[in-house]
């Protein structure tokens, strides 16, 4: 049994040593690449202006809607169509968007109201199916606030044809709590290895936060999927699922936005939960592209992203049982060097991470490079939280294997709409 523990033991060590190893060497190259295109970008700009429909779906969001429109009227990109969706809002989000519209008339802003909730994905099908008209379609958040470049530069990836879909560049905005620290840096680590993924095109997660896609490629796929917990995850899954060879999916670093992180634990449960229910609701429904030797996706995505997703939540069922063969050893052999080992490693992963970051000035450089030392320590607070995630998911599990639809309502929620926000 202790021979077991320990193959294990060593086994998930170097799985995730490696994928350090791999996503900060593949993540340096994104950015010599990435700093090569936007010298390029910067002579020749974009080859075509196309019209870009902004879909911003609102359930209850009064305390940041406004906000959120603000931020998109003053993008730097003219060719703008703003469409609003209230989903049967009970406060004040559909006047406050009516008052803008008549304050601002000269913004091309639309506001569609419907009287029944039927979730985030019914309300941007409601719109993309009726009056959304623009070549390429961004859907935001309500609570999220864009840079003013983002849609100018996220129009330029467009350029390449190949280019069917981007994931934005999406940072938390800062709260002085730790659940506010935490969701900030696993943010920042978690969207480094999108250039890992972006790199070797194998990217199938798109978040719907400034999430941008050909509006040919969404008809092609058939709109968002309302049958799943997360239509952003879904939509993109839909469009991987029809080849990735030659219809890629990138992560665009430059083209930047704000969201607010969830403000208590229960509420990070239950976002989390959602997050991983969906997913592994997207997986399931397209596990014909695990280990597919088909011509038209990658083997990357195919043979390495695919496999690693599902054992990536095995791993994380396993690491109770790892942690304590580790805490077994220590106090066994009175000797510190694993933790001291597996400590160090995730301070000068985080240190790595931070500061060849594009949007933290030195002053933010150094102040989180001084809370890295107790990250070790806060990152098992949200693995504890997915842990219980994937729990809950294994509770459900007859309604995920036999693809039982998501429930056609949402909930927003609590926002704490922040006035002044510095994008970075």
């Amino acid at each position: 049994m202790m021979r077991i523990l320990f193959g294990l033991f060593v086994a998930i060590g170097f799985i995730n040593l490696a994928h350090f190893c791999w996503y900060l060497t593949s993540a340096n190259i994104y950015d010599v690449l990435q700093f090569k295109r936007l010298r390029e970008l910067a002579v020749s700009r974009h080859k075509s202006q196309p019209t870009v429909t902004v879909l911003v779906p609102a359930h209850n969001e009064e305390a940041v809607i406004i906000r959120c429109l603000e931020s998109v009227c003053n993008s730097t990109y003219s060719k703008l169509q703003i469409i609003v969706i209230d989903d049967a809002s009970s406060d004040a989000t559909r006047h406050l968007v009516h008052d803008y519209i008549v304050e601002h008339p000269k913004d091309n802003i639309c506001l569609k109201c419907k009287r029944k909730n039927g979730g985030k994905a019914s309300a941007l099908n409601y719109a993309l199916k009726s009056d959304a008209s623009g070549d390429l379609v961004m859907t935001l958040d309500a609570d999220s606030i864009l840079a003013t470049d983002a849609i100018d530069k996220a129009v330029a990836y467009f350029d390449d044809p190949r280019v069917v879909g981007l994931a934005a560049n999406v940072r938390i905005i800062e709260e002085l709590t730790i659940l506010g620290f935490l969701q900030r840096l696993e943010h920042m680590v978690g969207y480094r290895s999108k250039k890992a993924h972006s790199l070797f095109n194998c990217e199938f997660i798109v978040g719907g936060v400034a999430s941008t896609y050909r509006m040919s490629s969404i008809k092609e796929v058939g709109f968002y999927d309302e049958a799943t917990m997360t239509e952003d995850i879904g939509l993109s899954m839909k469009v991987v699922a029809g080849g990735n060879r030659t219809h890629r999916l990138v992560y665009a670093a430059d083209v930047v936005a704000m969201t607010e992180g969830v403000s208590n634990f229960k509420a990070l449960i239950r976002q989390r939960f959602r997050w991983k229910y969906g997913n592994l609701q997207n997986i399931i429904k397209h596990r014909r592209l695990l280990m597919n030797p088909g011509h038209q996706f990658t083997r990357m995505l195919t043979f390495y992203r695919m496999p690693m997703a599902i054992f990536g939540e095995v791993i994380l069922l396993l690491e109770p049982v790892v942690l304590c063969y580790v805490l077994y050893l220590t106090a066994k052999s009175h000797n510190l060097s694993l933790i001291i080992g597996s400590y160090t490693t995730i301070t000068i992963y985080v240190w790595l991470t931070l500061w060849p970051d594009e949007y933290l000035n030195f002053r933010n450089r150094v102040r989180l490079s001084l809370y890295a030392p107790v990250a070790y320590f806060i990152f098992y607070i949200m693995n504890v939280v997915q842990l219980v995630a994937i729990v809950r998911c294994l509770y459900k599990l007859p309604q995920l294997l036999s693809s039982q639809p998501a429930v056609g309502h949402w909930t927003s929620p609590q926002r704490v709409g922040r006035k002044q926000v510095t994008i970075g």
